[in-house]
């Protein structure tokens, strides 16, 4: 099954196919990008948009915007920029303190690189591989300690210099790299 272009209303689209070689799954993908992209990309840049659910998913669980301030449009958007900026503001710290020491990473990171190397061990012994795209730098959700670190430096008056240590204290030693991919 190939792949196929179509075109509406002067917009050209085409519907990828991709068979997942680790899974051997077969997705299709509806896209505006060049026929030239790989299908592998297209399909990973599609998993790649659950950061944006993540964000979102942090907005709501640990900043608690669940509701509009207001019916005013002015009001809303207000909300939606506070909203962003203190996402990026949270963000930016938990980075912050994994640069500090680049030998450590962050709890979650370490367990998605163990889960890969076992998905990749498990998909080697059925003739498949992982998407080699699945290797590289993700952006995890924020995690609650940070949110919380960030929350009492606020209402305590903490110094950046103090509660990013106390990020960076969380962080745990780097697993090894996954072999060739």
């Amino acid at each position: 099954m190939g792949n196929f272009s179509y075109e509406n209303n002067g917009i050209r689209f085409s519907i990828v196919n991709y068979r997942d070689p680790e899974t051997k799954k077969l997705h299709r993908f509806i896209t505006t990008l060049p026929g030239s992209i790989n299908p592998g990309t297209i399909a990973m840049l599609y998993f790649k948009r659950w950061t944006i659910e993540k964000a979102f998913n942090n907005s709501k669980s640990n900043l608690k915007e669940t509701k509009a301030w207001s019916s005013d449009n002015n009001s809303l958007k207000n909300q939606m920029r506070l909203t962003a900026m203190s996402y990026n503001l949270l963000r930016t710290v938990e980075e912050l303190s994994k640069i500090q020491d680049p030998e450590l990473i962050h709890p979650s990171d370490k367990k998605y690189t163990e889960d890969l190397e076992k998905r990749q061990q498990a998909a080697k012994k059925r003739g498949g591989f992982v998407n080699p795209l699945f290797f590289n730098e993700r952006i995890a959700r924020i995690s609650s300690y940070t949110i919380r670190a960030v929350q009492n430096a606020i209402m305590t008056g903490k110094s950046l210099s103090s509660f990013i240590n106390a990020l960076v204290a969380k962080l745990v030693p780097r697993v090894n790299q996954i072999g060739e991919h």
